[in-house]
């Protein structure tokens, strides 16, 4: 059996006395889409924050194609594989859509291969390649989450941590925005989704967990969550 991709074994983070994360078990598998579901302040964005080295844990193991990540500067994560897309988009504002692509494979010198993946971007995001001299500051939120995602792709990332992805955003812009997903999975790039949207989430993923007060409650295959009862009362609006 292959090793995953990444493999957390009870991880505990704490914030000052209060303790967020409170020694969750969780898996991914190579090509895999896995959603993280959960109510507000259950602790989904302290645990990717944590899985790329924001947040220091204070219990457990973290292990990423197979080797501990406890030494790993965060900065280097990047040069991993493992790429993240923050809540709240993160990009740089001052900087152009351009420039903010090009921030994004900082840690590659493939120039060819580098310009091959920009056109990707812009192939995937076309309004970035109308904006790619816009200053990224000045974009629409979903043009700006384009951004944040087009970034991150340009890293070549093995493991992509989506934070949030349809936050504040037009339910057109959202639907664009999980179909650029799932074209990013079926080129087999993993990824491990947070998203509000529980329903949106579980039926682009192929697993989920569900998280509540820093603990995992449940996991299961998408569409097992999806048909649970407990789950559509408590997420789907049923």
């Amino acid at each position: 059996m292959s090793t995953p991709l990444l493999q957390v074994k009870d991880l505990k983070v704490a914030y000052g006395g209060i303790q967020a994360v409170k020694g969750i078990d969780l898996q991914i598998n190579q090509g895999e889409l896995v959603a993280l579901i959960g109510a507000n302040g259950a602790g989904k964005t302290t645990t990717l924050k944590t899985l790329v080295g924001m947040i220091k844990p204070v219990g457990g193991e973290i292990l990423y194609d197979g080797q501990p990540t406890a030494r790993l500067p965060s900065y280097a994560y990047v040069k991993h594989g493992l790429a993240m897309v923050p809540e709240g988009r993160g990009i740089f504002s001052r900087l152009t859509v351009e420039e903010n692509l090009q921030m994004g494979a900082y840690t590659r010198d493939d120039k060819a291969d580098i310009a091959i993946d920009m056109e990707r971007v812009y192939q995937l995001f076309p309004r970035l390649k109308e904006r790619q001299k816009q200053l990224a500051g000045t974009l629409s939120g979903g043009e700006q989450q384009m951004v944040a995602m087009g970034r991150a792709i340009m890293s070549r990332p093995r493991l992509l941590l989506l934070d949030e992805p349809s936050m504040g955003l037009a339910p057109i812009i959202v639907q664009k925005i999980f179909e650029i997903i799932r074209m990013i999975a079926a080129e087999g790039v993993t990824m491990l989704l947070v998203e509000q949207n529980a329903r949106l989430a579980l039926q682009t993923a192929n697993r989920g967990y569900v998280m509540e007060s820093g603990k995992i409650t449940l996991a299961d295959t998408a569409t097992n969550l999806l048909a649970n009862e407990s789950i559509q009362h408590a997420y789907l609006g049923e």
